[in-house]
């Protein structure tokens, strides 16, 4: 029994509450890509920001790093319905009566949102708009978009979180 005074908010409804980062996450990547869309020429303009980085307007049909990009099209579906899958996938892990920790909950709710803002782009464009060029030497890294950006941190979260020890569960996560 909780309390008197102390307010309860169920596990389930803890974990959806980070929902609002992958909304954040997902408005923050639509609104920059369009920017793009709407003011850099594809493959054209390159906008120097500093010696090392640009923006740029690329396409890319595959995955990470252009994988499955020569492709003749099947891998434009085979993405969209990987990325419904995970995203259906997170937000049961979100909303389970389980307590894992602020780190696992914000890597979902990171990567939730760039794979929901590079779905958008498939669906609606045939391939995912990257602006993000990143540069040294001539030498240059596959171009990005925030989406992957938040995807990336998202999973460099989750390994950071599964090195840690488990945290000690709270009272209302406990069976019985």
């Amino acid at each position: 029994m909780p309390e008197a005074g102390v307010a309860t908010t169920p596990v389930a409804a803890r974990g959806l509450a980070w929902l609002w980062l992958a909304v954040a996450v997902l408005v923050l990547d639509q609104l920059t890509k369009l920017a793009v869309i709407a003011h850099l020429e594809a493959y054209v303009d390159v906008i120097a920001l500093t010696g090392f980085f640009n923006l740029v307007h690329v396409h890319n049909t595959g995955a990470a790093f252009s994988l499955f990009a020569d492709q003749p099209g099947w891998q434009r579906f085979f993405f969209i319905g990987v990325a419904l899958i995970a995203t259906i996938v997170i937000v049961w892990l979100l909303a389970r009566p389980r307590a894992d920790g602020r780190a696992f909950r914000m890597a979902l709710a990171l990567i939730l949102g760039g794979a929901i803002g590079n779905v958008i782009d498939r669906v609606l464009y045939g391939h995912v708009v990257d602006f993000l060029d990143i540069h040294l030497a001539g030498w240059h890294w596959p171009a990005f978009n925030v989406a992957d950006s938040a995807i990336t941190i998202g999973a460099i979260l989750l390994i950071w979180q599964s090195w840690r020890p488990p945290a000690p569960e709270p009272d209302d996560a406990r069976p019985g």
